[in-house]
């Protein structure tokens, strides 16, 4: 024990002097600690691992899981007649295991998915700075660039999952309950159930594609501020009001600059003769709005002072 009564183990001194005297120091030629490599730091394993140990993140994919259920005790509940050959996505839900798999995209596509997309990229970089954790990452030292493009990887790969997870679980339980059977447009056209799934699989990519632009907004609204809910709550305003504008006719050919407008361009793959200009269309859009935010967030977050 030393005179002022603090306890000390001269052999874990020792310890930690030969540990320092054994490191290596060395600068390299552009100023950096000899041995650092910027290109290994923050791997997206690492990322991806933090993500899926959030309680957001298991709630989120909990609830993905449990949609289908729910909507099938609903149908239940409302005594759906399976045998429905003509009508609306609602009408035809009971058809067939795909059927069901087009109504839940079709319920979830106006909020619940953008929101999810939302969630993803609007919390990465703003998360960090709420808890102060942000200025820490960077003096690590992990590059700004770096750091960006390995958060909003991981963010777009959890957001990938998810949108995939929602039509996979509705499809094993849409057959378990409707079985295989064709999948029934609402133009009443009949496909194979093989030929349906091909269909709700091209859906599922395009409206990853599609949910793009809410991708790059939040993430410029997460660099933008230190609260999360701030730039997810903002993505989430931005496509409603966009929903919202879209149903207003008197604005003609300005809806076709709407990011929204496209969303469900993808029921043109229910018909049999399928018309890709509207997906296609969509699918500029939607790459335009998501460079462009995207480009922004990184502007902004290259030259942004960080304090948190």
């Amino acid at each position: 024990m030393s005179e002022n009564g603090v306890h000390t183990d001269p052999a874990a001194i020792a310890d930690l002097t030969d540990a320092a005297r054994a490191e290596h120091s060395a600068v390299a030629a552009d100023g950096s600690k000899a041995g650092y490599r910027a290109g290994r730091t923050l791997p997206v394993r690492v990322e991806l691992v933090r993500q899926l140990r959030r309680r957001r993140t298991q709630l989120v994919l909990g609830f993905l899981v449990l949609l289908p259920f729910i909507l099938v005790v609903a149908f239940e509940l409302g005594q759906a007649s399976p045998n429905r050959r003509a009508g609306g996505f609602v009408d035809l839900a009971t058809a067939s295991g795909v059927n069901f798999v087009i109504l839940t995209l079709f319920v979830s596509g106006s909020f619940l998915l953008p929101m999810i997309v939302a969630l993803f990229f609007g919390d990465t970089i703003a998360s960090e700075a709420s808890w102060s954790s942000l200025k820490y990452l960077l003096a690590a030292p992990i590059p700004r660039h770096r750091l960006l493009r390995r958060k909003a990887l991981a963010s777009g790969l959890m957001s990938v999952f998810a949108l995939a997870l929602l039509p996979a679980v509705a499809l094993v339980v849409g057959v378990v309950w409707y079985g295989a059977g064709e999948a029934v447009s609402p133009t009443g056209e009949a496909a194979s159930f093989g030929a349906g799934v091909y269909g709700v699989a091209l859906a599922v990519v395009y409206i990853s594609i599609h949910l793009f632009w809410v991708a790059g907004l939040a993430l410029y609204l997460s660099v933008s501020t230190d609260a999360p809910l701030g730039a997810v709550g903002g993505a989430v305003l931005a496509s409603i009001l966009s929903q919202i504008l879209d149903q207003i006719t008197a604005l003609e050919g300005l809806r076709d600059y709407l990011p929204t407008h496209y969303a469900l361009a993808w029921a043109d793959l229910l018909s049999s003769d399928v018309d890709w200009s509207g997906m296609a269309k969509g699918t500029f859009s939607a790459l335009a709005y998501g460079a462009f935010f995207t480009l922004l967030a990184a502007r902004k977050f290259a030259r942004k002072d960080i304090t948190s």
